[in-house]
């Protein structure tokens, strides 16, 4: 799985090969050794100890949970190769699973912490920049987006997730470019950040100006979980279509995990008004990952996981599909992390992200040095953060529920959508972009009309298109 200069791979090497060490410290101290490991050695090593340590977190065992802790310690590093890398933020995200078993001292470790937006906004940005991943997401998009509104007048777009003005710079080219000539567009963006969508608004603006297309945007500062539905300002006669770039996961907590919500969370996830018109119109690691990693523990009969192809039934999301189609739009396109980290079980999330995000760092060893900062940065407040939340976070905390194309095609299918498949150019384009990254480890690959993007045969991301199903 791992090769000799620490990055990883997607195919298997038995754990049982490697000599284990023992976890008691002491005399048979294994500290000196550990030293003397080579990369592949290592990196299979820090997979035994992680491992370990979940299971002794999952157990309560804190003691021994400690001392593997310790041992990763020695080995890990957030500059080193991929697995040292890696291993250093899911050792972070095991302690601080621990730290949340003592509120008072969790609280009182973080009292000081400032979160910094700016930070937020600049590391999105630079993965947006340095990886391929959401510039194919877009390209596909956009032309979803083109062949559905072929004719349209009046277009409405919706983006739940208002970041990146790039994407809508480049649909404002394409539609001022129609031989039938351009529509009036408007585009509704989604955002917490006030500054993020008025930058955004700036940028468009001008870019439409400049196209002599007619155009307007309408900021929404929210949340996806209070958004007001009055709020997007859909009129009769217009076209519309909806963006959401890696956003729905985030709305799949399950009934369980609603009812855990601490007291003084509101539990109203969606906001009375996308009830109100959902009501009104409901008529209308290779082997070694998957074996090694998973024996010697076996999930409590409260923790086992539901069918891997059974989506969860959760309030927010069911509520907030019905919604969206209750709106009827044309088309709606959704990228989303491909893989299942919405496991009940410690040790099912934690055999699964292990997966990903290796990939992922992987995909970052290729297109930056070890000792880039924005590499650094992007491993520590983006993806960090992404393993932090799926492993030490549990109940209406844990906002990172990734889940595989399967389960998000047949909850699309319960909420009444109809699948749009994307087109043979949608898919040339996408292939054409990854080609110009120079590097033969990201592939494309179609999937029931769907696109899902990978890295070396490790699917990473889905993209997909829905339209409104009476």
């Amino acid at each position: 799985m791992f090769q000799e200069d620490g990055s990883s791979s997607v195919t298997s090497s038995p754990l049982q090969m490697f000599p284990m060490m023992s976890l008691s410290p002491g005399l048979t101290s294994p500290y000196p050794l550990l030293k003397e490991l080579k990369p592949e050695e290592r990196g299979l090593y820090l997979i035994h100890l992680l491992v370990t340590c979940a299971n002794h977190v999952a157990s309560g065992s804190l003691e021994n949970a400690n001392i593997a802790l310790d041992q990763i310690s020695h080995l890990a590093s957030p500059d080193g190769d991929t697995m040292q890398r890696i291993a250093s933020y899911f050792s972070e995200a095991l302690a601080d699973r621990i730290l949340r078993t003592w509120p008072g001292v969790y609280k009182a470790f973080r009292s000081t912490r400032i979160s910094v937006v700016a930070e937020e906004i600049l590391v999105k940005k630079m993965f947006f920049e340095f990886l391929p991943f959401m510039k194919v997401a877009f390209v596909i998009s956009n032309q979803a987006i083109i062949e559905a509104m072929e004719g349209e007048k009046m277009v409405h777009v919706i983006d739940l997730n208002a970041t990146e003005p790039a994407q809508w710079c480049a649909l404002i080219r394409d539609l001022s470019a129609r031989p039938e000539g351009p529509p009036h567009l408007r585009i509704t963006g989604i955002s917490q950040q006030k500054e993020v969508l008025e930058q955004m608004a700036h940028i468009l603006i001008e870019e439409a100006e400049r196209l002599d297309l007619p155009f307007q945007f309408n900021p929404v500062v929210s949340k996806l979980e209070n958004l007001d539905i009055e709020k997007l300002r859909v009129k009769t006669g217009e076209a519309l279509a909806i963006s959401s770039i890696m956003q729905l996961h985030s709305l799949l907590a399950s009934n369980n995990d609603v009812r855990n919500r601490s007291p003084s969370t509101p539990i109203n996830a969606i906001g009375i008004h996308l009830q109100r018109v959902a009501q009104m119109n409901q008529n209308t690691l290779g082997d070694l990952l998957e074996k090694d990693m998973i024996s010697g523990y076996s999930p409590r009969n409260d923790s086992a996981s539901s069918s891997p192809l059974s989506p969860t039934s959760s309030p927010y999301i069911d509520t907030f599909l019905s919604t969206l189609w209750a709106l009827s739009p044309k088309v709606m396109v959704v990228m989303e992390q491909d893989s299942d980290h919405n496991g009940k079980s410690l040790m099912e999330r934690l055999s699964e992200s292990l997966y990903f995000y290796a990939a992922l760092f992987d995909c970052l060893e290729s297109a930056l040095p070890r000792a880039s900062l924005e590499r650094l940065k992007m491993e520590k407040s983006l993806l960090g953060e992404e393993i932090k939340n799926i492993i030490a976070c549990e109940g209406a905390e844990r906002k990172q529920r990734h889940e595989k194309l399967e389960k998000w095609n047949q909850r699309f299918d319960l909420a009444g959508f109809g699948n749009v498949p994307l087109s043979y150019y949608a898919m040339l384009q996408a292939k054409r972009l990854l080609q110009s990254f120079n590097c033969d480890g990201y592939k494309i690959k179609e999937e029931n009309g769907c696109v899902v993007i990978c890295w070396q045969d490790r699917p990473l991301f889905s993209v997909s298109a829905w339209r409104f199903r009476r």
